[in-house]
């Protein structure tokens, strides 16, 4: 690939905010948002949120919730078999690309042991169950149980949770409302029926769209965002349509031709990112935004980019008192390493702002710095 212009990561992470909005916030709806990231991981209930008001300006709490209500987004498992927030249009040209994933998962754990002969039997049962009532997974495997006697009910519900397409009910995931993750089938919410099988060209239509959300990227990269496998020849049959570029390593990158590749000295603000958030889980490479050996140290946490990259985690403490709720929130901010002064007090003033957003009727609110490292 002699002659193809090299982007360093500096070039590559300032690509990537300006596609996930993070140099600089939009004023999208809120549904258009959720389409342009293809779809929000969520299996934080609370995550979609920060990761929207981190990502719009204007954006409020209810802007999310209204939707979830509305059935025009729902909460089900897509990418990497993890629970997503997308639109209710998304999850109906999703799902079925996305199937063979779960498909490969399920056969490849513990929960398929023993029960291959009557699956097909099993996943009807299952779906019977959930339409006539939505139900936990504890209470599905309960009552599958009845009919499965020698199976572990946590093998059958999990069997339906993998293979049939379903969503999560509100109000699990509508903010500050805490309730149990009850199921029912994507059909029975959205009043639709999930194609049994994908468009001619879905998987050229998800490349496109992983690539004007993430890229430029690899054909390793998009496979891991998405889990899907073989996915080379899907990106050469595109390859007169896209615009190639190699990485410092020389690992050929794919892109769209017009999508925006900022200059690398672009200022990137603060952001606080919500737990899981895709910006850290989507490519193979993820150095373009965070250190390999920072990667452990945010698996629970919310990052913390400054720069346009994880430079230390934070998180929301809310202690109680017996009979006297909650008092105070407090914003802990965790740097990796000491903030320079500006740097400190940008990413203070954001942290004013996020405690205003997700605490806003604390009786009091604080930000404190812990010590780095």
């Amino acid at each position: 690939m002699a002659g193809t212009e090299v982007l360093g990561r500096r070039a590559l992470n300032r690509a990537l905010l300006a596609r996930q909005m993070l140099l600089e916030r939009r004023d999208l709806p809120v549904a258009e948002a959720v389409e342009w990231l293809v779809g929000m991981q969520a299996q934080v209930p609370t995550s979609p949120y920060v990761g929207l008001w981190s990502r719009l300006e204007p954006f409020a709490r209810d802007d999310l919730s209204r939707l979830l209500l509305e059935r025009r987004t729902v909460r089900g498992s897509l990418m990497r078999t993890t629970l997503h927030l997308v639109t209710a249009d998304d999850f109906m040209r999703l799902r079925p690309s996305l199937q063979v994933v779960l498909e490969r998962a399920f056969s490849g754990n513990q929960f398929s042991k023993g029960i291959a002969a009557e699956l097909g039997e099993l996943l009807a049962a299952g779906r019977e169950l959930l339409e006539k009532e939505p139900r936990t997974t504890h209470a599905l495997g309960r009552v599958l149980a009845e009919r499965w006697p020698d199976h572990d009910p946590t093998s059958l519900a999990y069997a339906v949770r993998y293979l049939v397409p379903m969503v999560q009910l509100p109000p699990r995931g509508l903010w500050g409302v805490s309730r149990q993750a009850t199921w029912t089938t994507a059909e029975a919410w959205l009043g639709r029926e999930v194609p049994a099988e994908p468009e001619p060209d879905a998987l050229e239509t998800l490349v496109l769209r992983y690539l004007a959300a993430f890229g430029p990227a690899s054909v390793k990269d998009v496979q891991t965002w998405s889990w899907l496998t073989r996915l080379r020849a899907v990106v050469e049959r595109l390859r007169p349509r896209l615009r190639s570029f190699v990485d410092e390593a020389g690992v050929e990158l794919f892109d769209l031709p017009d999508a925006p590749r900022p200059d690398p000295a672009t200022p990137a603000p603060p952001r606080f990112l919500p737990e899981y958030d895709n910006l850290l889980l989507s490519h193979a490479d993820r150095s373009r935004v965070i250190a390999d050996g920072h990667r452990e140290l945010v698996f629970t946490k919310g990052a913390l980019l400054v720069d346009g990259f994880v430079r230390g985690t934070w998180r929301l403490d809310r202690p109680s008192r017996p009979g006297r709720g909650r008092e105070a929130t407090t914003l802990v901010v965790e740097p990796f390493a000491e903030l320079s002064g500006r740097d400190r007090a940008e990413v203070a003033a954001e942290g004013e702002r996020l405690l205003a957003f997700a605490a806003g009727d604390a009786a009091a609110r604080d930000l404190r710095f812990a010590p780095a490292g």
